[in-house]
């Protein structure tokens, strides 16, 4: 009797190992972002309910131990979001950070976590120096970056005539990342850059940053911002007569939330580049419908990669047995990704996601059939294209 109660006890532990490697009983992520400033509609609170909406498809545990999704404004100041990292990793026991819109705040998270040996996936952020330079063993970048958008928007614009460019910059790592990136496309297919100025975050007076972009006579002013500040930019622009004189905005990262903010008849005619569309398939369409019901607008690059960032990592949790970081980035870095956001994605090994992304035009309100179908895509861009070669990076991992 008392071998077979100890072959028995024996048996149970091995059929329920997984709780036991689940670190603190419970797996918690945490979505750190800008939720009340210029980029609070380009992530937001809405990234927050996509983070939520992925836990709950995957059922709300993994390896029989709950997920919980907390989440913070860093109101775009890196000291402000290291503050907050450190905290849920040192006392509140948070095992991943996502989103992290800005890119000197992802930076800033990214490096914090590698000495705190903990995992965050950048789905706000676009500095291709987060999987450059400044890559870790346990960063990842997953929605999109900077060379996506130069290789798409930028390259396009060059092939349609633009071959002189002046840019609006925003003053702090994004913007420079974004110039640089989509300055080194326009040279590559024959173009020149005849300037640049740069412009605080959350400018509301463009007026001298459009009149120097103005009197520089370049065919193309590149919009090397986002958010608000792209949406202000191109208002403005429109009062000063820029594009009736012939020059043509670039906004170099706009997503479908600030064609809506903007408006249709002010955004029409807009070349864009971004990784989902929630109308481009079937698939993508019934994810954008219920992401609707839940937050009255439409998913964009950001809200699906973020969801799609909780999946693959909760899939990675339930691969690797554990959420010990080491097995779980081993994982991240293995796994196919198969999702709403992407199909056939591969991540590389300076932790960037490499997938497909779409080039798309802003249609003119009469085209528009239905509530929020504001694109027209114009071409499918592969992934090997869109992003860096992860040899050619400048990541120090990269063999």
């Amino acid at each position: 009797m008392r071998k077979i109660l100890l072959t028995t006890a024996a048996a149970g532990l091995a059929a329920t190992p997984a709780l036991a490697e689940i670190s603190d009983g419970k797996v918690k992520i945490g979505i750190l972002n800008d939720q009340s400033g210029v980029y609070a509609d380009f992530g937001g609170k809405n990234s927050v309910e996509a983070a939520k909406m992925a836990v709950e498809d995957f059922g709300g545990k993994v390896l029989d131990a709950p997920v919980e999704i907390v989440s913070a404004d860093h109101q775009n100041k890196p000291d402000i979001a290291s503050n907050i990292a450190r905290q849920w990793y040192d006392t509140e026991q948070v095992d991943s950070i996502m989103e992290l819109t800005t890119s000197s705040v992802g930076l800033a998270v990214q490096a914090l976590s590698q000495e705190k040996k903990k995992i965050t996936i950048n789905t706000g952020a676009a500095t291709t120096e987060l999987t450059g330079k400044a890559c870790t063993p346990y960063g990842f970048h997953w929605a999109y970056d900077t060379h996506m958008l130069a290789v798409g928007t930028g390259g396009a614009l060059v092939k349609e005539g633009g071959d002189s460019w002046f840019f609006l910059t925003a003053d702090y790592a994004f913007g420079y990342s974004l110039e640089e990136q989509t300055s080194n496309v326009v040279k590559e297919h024959g173009g020149n850059v005849v300037g640049a100025v740069r412009h605080p975050l959350a400018t509301t007076d463009f007026s001298s940053f459009l009149l120097q972009a103005q009197s520089s006579g370049a065919k193309v002013i590149g919009l090397a911002n986002a958010g608000l500040d792209t949406q202000n930019a191109i208002k403005q622009a429109a009062e000063f007569g820029i594009t009736q004189g012939g020059q043509k905005l670039a906004a170099l990262l706009f997503s479908i939330a600030e064609v809506h903010g903007l408006g249709a008849e002010a955004a029409q005619g807009l070349t864009l580049t971004e990784s989902f569309y929630w109308n481009r398939d079937a698939q993508s369409a019934e994810f954008g419908k219920r992401f609707k019901e839940r937050t009255g607008v439409m998913p964009n690059m950001v809200h699906a990669g973020t969801y799609s960032a909780v999946t693959q990592y909760l899939k990675a949790i339930q691969e690797a047995g554990t959420d010990e970081t080491e097995a779980v980035a081993k994982k991240l870095h293995e796994m196919p990704v198969d999702d709403i956001f992407a199909q056939g994605g591969k991540v590389g090994a300076n932790g960037r996601l490499i997938k497909d992304a779409y080039l798309m035009e802003v249609k003119a309100p009469a085209d528009i059939k239905e509530d929020w179908d504001y694109y027209t895509v114009l071409a499918t861009i592969p992934g090997d294209q869109a992003f860096l070669d992860p040899a050619k990076s400048g990541c120090p991992l990269v063999q």
